[in-house]
């Protein structure tokens, strides 16, 4: 799985001119789910990305997590994070998990997070969404649970 995070001072998310999922404080979360991904890399990406120390602490050094903040995390899914644009114009999406699996893969990610004692709230799986946020930094992460075994 494949997760592009962004430190947020607010991020929201609408579909049909409606919102339904808006954080303050935290992270937004794009999450692309690869064709050969398991539940251990959603376990392991929701892990990671909780205790990422990307915050700052009184001394401005980054050493806190979004769980330090009791800051919330807002999930998106994106499957063109697994586009490969190596070879013509059209980026190719064949390593991108088939939606009833990437579907699976992704509740199981936001299934993790919620163990956390955290606000998360996501965008809907296959719908067009339109993606709000305010940078905190900007800071900005990718992060691979397939650079991680």
């Amino acid at each position: 799985m494949r997760a592009v995070v962004q430190r947020v001072s607010r991020a929201s998310v609408d579909v049909d001119a409606q919102t339904v999922g808006a954080i303050g404080a935290g992270l937004l979360v794009l999450v692309g789910v690869g064709r050969q991904d398991t539940d251990r890399d959603a376990h392991y990406l929701a892990d990671k990305i909780v205790n990422l120390r990307i915050f700052a602490d009184d001394q401005g050094k980054l050493n806190r997590s979004v769980l330090d903040i009791n800051g919330g995390v807002l999930a998106v899914s994106q499957f063109t994070l697994w586009g490969d644009c190596r070879k013509g114009r059209r980026p190719s999406f064949v390593e991108a998990a088939p939606p009833e699996r990437a579907r699976e893969l992704f509740e199981c990610f936001v299934a993790r997070l919620r163990t956390y004692p955290i606000a998360v709230a996501t965008g809907r799986f296959q719908e067009t969404m339109a993606v709000h946020l305010t940078n905190d930094g900007p800071v900005t992460l990718l992060v691979d649970s397939s650079k991680a075994f």
